[in-house]
């Protein structure tokens, strides 16, 4: 009989092994945190490419003559807004207005919706969207059926292009093609969560052990690394991305997460808009703000941020930023101070150190 905890595994457990990598539980997942060392992935993502394994991710299908209805009520940003072979990044909320998830929505076709969803919470995503559903629409939980790889940076499509006839270049940000990588049948989005150029390919579990190791052979002219959990974090974090747990909770909602762009009220009711609707007319209390340290320490999760010698809030993410040498993170602040150029104290080991609000995202990639 199976542990009780045992954790779960992708299919590219074995190949994380064999590459003598650092696992760790990460919701309830067995993954990769390091594997030549963080700040080696990191920078081989922001100067060349990187291979991570993201197939711990749910995702979840929507079909029928009314899946637009369905996911335009679900969601916080405008479905209708999508054509055939793009995507959008949205909330999936609750009627409180706070976070159920953060997710991106694809629209394979006008009666067919693709929605990748965080791996902790993909049951209850699920069980969210079908509890909403009164639509003519069928919700299935498809996570089974795709492990997705994630090939980012400068050189990923180059690196990509080696294994598919797909014409990447004419694939624009944020929109995605179904067709094959090596010979597989895959979806290939121009997506990710970095803050770099790249690609997420989400095919049959079955391929995905040759095709990893078939990127890493296209990509080894180009100095390509396997990727871990930390240096996706690090690489998210100075990109300004949000982490479900961390920047975004069942607490906190889209307007207070520094994210009202993806919130429409322009379009038809959807969950939770009645609530974010009342949080603008009595006025935010706080919001979330990137700072940099100005004195030596790191700002971990959950640490207290001062104002004045005095509690006003939390750190959402920090640490290290590998690009910028700087120790860097995000944090709530009472509304009127969560902007650019306030003085403020982390508390480690506490002591307070001396830190500052700076505009994000703290790095933003040249675009050719």
């Amino acid at each position: 009989m199976a542990a009780v905890n045992e954790l779960k595994r992708t299919a590219l457990f074995d190949t994380h092994s064999a590459l003598k990598s650092r696992m760790v539980d990460f919701g309830g997942w067995s993954m990769p945190v390091q594997y030549s060392g963080i700040l080696e992935e990191h920078m081989a993502v922001r100067n060349a490419v990187g291979l991570f394994d993201v197939s711990h991710m749910g995702e979840i299908e929507i079909r029928g003559p009314e899946a637009l209805q369905l996911v335009d009520y679900v969601s916080s940003n405008n479905p209708s807004k999508l054509r055939v072979g793009q995507a959008q990044y949205s909330g999936l909320l609750y009627e409180h207005g706070g976070f159920v998830d953060d997710i991106l929505v694809h629209k394979v076709s006008d009666t067919h919706f693709f929605l990748c969803v965080n791996a902790s919470n993909q049951e209850k995503d699920f069980e969210h969207i079908r509890s909403h559903n009164r639509f003519n629409a069928e919700v299935e939980f498809s996570s089974d059926r795709y492990a997705q790889i994630a090939v980012q940076g400068p050189r990923a499509l180059e690196t990509l292009q080696k294994l598919t006839r797909a014409r990447l270049s004419e694939v624009k940000y944020y929109w995605f093609v179904d067709d094959a990588v090596s010979g597989v049948p895959a979806r290939i989005a121009h997506t990710g969560y970095t803050g770099e150029d790249g690609f997420e390919i989400y095919i049959d579990p079955s391929e995905a052990a040759r095709i990893w190791n078939e990127l890493l052979s296209a990509g080894a002219e180009f100095g390509i690394k396997p990727c871990g959990l930390g240096a996706r974090n690090t690489l998210r974090l100075e990109a300004k991305m949000a982490l479900y747990g961390h920047e975004i909770t069942a607490s906190l909602n889209p307007l207070e997460a520094d994210l009202a762009w993806i919130v429409k009220f322009d379009k038809g009711d959807f969950v939770g808009r009645a609530a974010l609707e009342k949080t603008l007319q009595q006025g935010l209390t706080r919001k979330l703000v990137g700072f940099e340290m100005k004195e030596r320490g790191i700002a971990r999760d959950n640490y207290e941020v001062w104002l004045n010698g005095k509690p006003a809030g939390w750190v959402s993410s920090g640490g290290p930023s590998p690009t910028l040498g700087k120790n860097i993170g995000l944090c709530y602040l009472p509304i009127e101070k969560a902007v650019p150029g306030v003085s403020i104290q982390i508390l480690i080991r506490n002591a307070p150190a001396e830190a500052a609000t700076v505009p994000t995202p703290f790095y933003r990639r040249t675009r050719a």
